[in-house]
């Protein structure tokens, strides 16, 4: 095991595996991605069952927006402490626990007597989402050979969109049909059956390289990364602060009843794998274009909402084309992260993971507040600005670089 104060040392393709067959490797893979779809329908969970929460403990929009406030801070503080704080522990046995974890805040969360309890639950969320995802996000690379890293990253990172295509419309469905406690149990058991998979098929992973915090500081004096954190805060902050209020934009606004929602959901979600898969083909080789292509598109959907939103035909067509967008933003981001860190992968994780969470929350917590105060039609043309800025600032940046390149 290789240890170093710049992380600089690089692992390889598949050298955890080094007698065992491919098959071995993509099975680990599966529960990998089956602990991110699980860490994602739990984290986004709310958001179909939200004005039913919200109603239960007589709470506004807003304020049951916490719920999704509160993981995100709460990660964006883990992923960095947590990693370094377990860098000397088996990588396999960390996915355990956080496993676990997740399994009892599900739990908690269902048998919450009050809103309180809610909100620590998620707190443990947050924890969850942190370390696993730093984790689990640049495992890849040890599970399966070199030439299938790109595809297996892929699958790990589809979980993305699986969670809003299954997790979020069936957890919907199954609040209207048993209430919202009995999504969450639910949502318990399945992580409970993700750590049982955890533990038969992922090999002992023992850490290669110890992430520190002087790593990630030295990180931040590359223009590269500092240009990839601006990019992933303007798109996920566009994003989920629009996002995290489509159900109470669509009941009020396309008046839909949560039958439809429920089907709308699973539209924008099944648009989100397309978009995950398209995007993952073409991101390293056009990370510009991928990236600004997708953050127009939520742009433009999100500002087309309370024009057409008032129809289902034109609420279908822009939640494809927001799902299909969406899809490709968490892959795109990791791997802006990946290529201005080539030689410290897992703290390229811990960024990517810290900056995406942090802005998620607030993301959340500005799109409460803006809809307590205003409407969902008003949150969804402010994101759409707010996409459009991270489109300007993308080639601005490349112009910028052109221009450097024909003066040298």
């Amino acid at each position: 095991m290789a240890s170093t104060n710049t992380a600089t040392t690089h692992h390889t393709g598949g050298a955890d595996l080094p007698t065992r067959s491919p098959l071995i490797g993509w099975l680990a893979v599966v529960p990998v991605m089956l602990g991110i779809f699980s860490i994602v329908t739990t984290e986004i969970l709310p958001i179909g069952l939200l004005t039913k929460i919200g109603s239960s403990f007589a709470l506004s929009d807003g304020m049951a927006g916490l719920m999704m406030t509160m993981p995100g801070f709460l990660a964006a503080i883990s992923a960095p402490v947590v990693t370094v704080a377990t860098a000397r522990v088996d990588r396999r046995l960390m996915l355990c626990v956080f496993m676990l974890l997740l399994a009892v805040a599900n739990f908690l969360a269902a048998a919450a007597p009050g809103y309180w309890l809610v909100l620590v639950s998620r707190a443990v969320v947050g924890v969850v989402i942190g370390g696993f995802w730093s984790i689990g996000a640049g495992l890849a690379e040890r599970l399966v050979p070199t030439k299938a890293v790109g595809r297996a990253t892929a699958v790990i990172f589809s979980a993305v969109p699986l969670g809003s295509v299954l997790g979020v419309p069936a957890g919907t469905f199954i609040g209207d049909l048993a209430g919202w406690r009995t999504a969450f149990v639910v949502m318990g058991a399945l992580t409970g059956g993700v750590l049982i998979m955890l533990v038969l098929a992922v090999p002992p992973l023992p850490p290669i390289q110890r992430t520190r915090l002087n790593v990630l500081r030295g990180m931040l004096k590359s223009v590269n990364t500092r240009f990839a954190l601006l990019l992933t805060f303007l798109i996920v902050l566009a994003h989920f602060g629009t996002y995290t209020y489509v159900t109470p934009f669509l009941e009020r606004v396309t008046d839909a009843n949560s039958q439809l929602i429920t089907v709308f959901l699973l539209v924008y979600g099944a648009a989100g794998i397309v978009g995950n898969f398209l995007g993952g083909a073409v991101v390293a080789r056009y990370p510009r274009v991928t990236f600004s292509l997708a953050a127009a598109m939520i742009a433009a959907a999100t500002l087309l909402l309370p024009i057409l939103g008032h129809r289902q035909v034109g609420v279908v067509a822009l939640l494809i084309i927001w799902g299909t967008a969406y899809g490709a933003v968490p892959v795109s981001s990791q791997t802006w992260f990946a290529k201005a860190t080539p030689n410290a992968p897992e703290a390229a994780s811990v960024l990517f993971t810290s900056s995406f969470q942090a802005t998620f929350s607030l993301g959340a917590l500005t799109g409460g507040v803006i809809v307590d105060r205003t409407s969902p039609s008003t949150v969804m043309t402010l994101g759409g600005l707010t996409a459009t800025l991270m489109v300007l600032a993308a080639w601005a940046h490349f112009a910028r670089r052109l221009t450097w390149l024909s003066n040298t």
